[in-house]
């Protein structure tokens, strides 16, 4: 028998290969919307898996520290918030929980994605259809002399802005939704029935609608995020959401929601359903 981190573990590295490269195409196309000068000054249609290298080899080990560390927390700190709320107020528990948990999940998945992000974005817009192994190589020449952390990590804090808020959205909105679902012809109220074990393609309609739901929401973050990864040298995020706004408007915040909300949609279906697949093929 596999152990709670082990399953949580390799669910979770399935989970993040299997979403990231089924939909890098559409992620290219948010990108190339996103970017200062537009889609197809950046590269329109060409090239759409430009960057695909950097997604593989961050997917897994991103996605597996990212459940590693929800799974644990859910398990092991919904204890403690419960004991700082009434007792009745279980959903509220369980959401706070959900919201703690995925917080710290994303934080330690950022530590491996956020390089990877950069590489992958400076390759999706590469005017001279850079690879990924190619734009690695020119950040590790730190022509700009802002040094390999600050290059490799730019846009860490727009990131965790984005991620948060989206990781606290998509995660208790996915495991109500599962609650709802597994309370169906149940007259218990939804707050009261036990985590659920639906069958991994109904975890993946509810993960599709919350992702969905969390997307176009945190769609101005994921905008402002892209471009200070694609700035030429560090920028202060707040200074750049002001110039962004006085040069282009306040519209261009909603570049890219489409592309953005249909990818993390699916997105959410697949990752979310190859996870909750695996998850039960590994403890069945």
């Amino acid at each position: 028998m596999l152990s709670s981190f082990t399953v949580s573990l390799l669910s979770g590295a399935a989970a993040g290969t299997s979403a990231d490269l089924f939909f890098f195409p559409i992620d290219t196309l948010k990108t190339r919307l996103q970017a200062k000068g537009g889609f197809f000054a950046n590269g329109g249609y060409r090239g759409i898996y430009r960057g695909v290298g950097s997604a593989i080899v961050a997917s897994a080990p991103g996605a597996a520290l990212f459940f590693v560390t929800y799974d644990t927390l859910k398990r092991d700190a919904r204890p403690y918030v419960q004991r700082g709320l009434p007792s009745s107020n279980a959903q509220l528990a369980d959401t706070l929980t959900h919201m703690f948990s995925s917080t710290m999940g994303e934080v330690a998945a950022c530590t491996v994605r956020v390089p990877a992000e950069v590489v992958k974005q400076r390759a999706q817009t590469s005017a001279a259809s850079l690879s990924s192994y190619d734009t690695l190589k020119v950040i590790l020449r730190n022509e700009n002399g802002a040094g390999l952390r600050r290059n490799l990590y730019r846009g860490w804090s727009t990131t965790i802005m984005r991620e948060v808020p989206f990781t606290c959205i998509q995660f208790p909105l996915y495991e109500y939704f599962k609650k709802v679902w597994a309370s169906r012809g149940s007259a218990a109220p939804v707050e009261t029935v036990p985590q659920p074990a639906l069958a991994p393609w109904k975890g993946a309609v509810c993960g599709s609608v919350a992702g969905a739901i969390a997307a176009a929401l945190t769609t101005p973050l994921d905008f402002l995020k892209t471009r200070v990864m694609l700035h030429p040298g560090p920028v202060s995020a707040s200074r750049l959401a002001r110039d962004i706004l006085h040069d282009e408007g306040a519209l261009v915040f909603l570049s890219g929601i489409g592309p953005r909300t249909m990818w993390i949609s699916a997105g959410g279906a697949v990752f979310l359903g190859m996870y909750e697949t695996v998850h039960y093929i590994l403890t069945e």
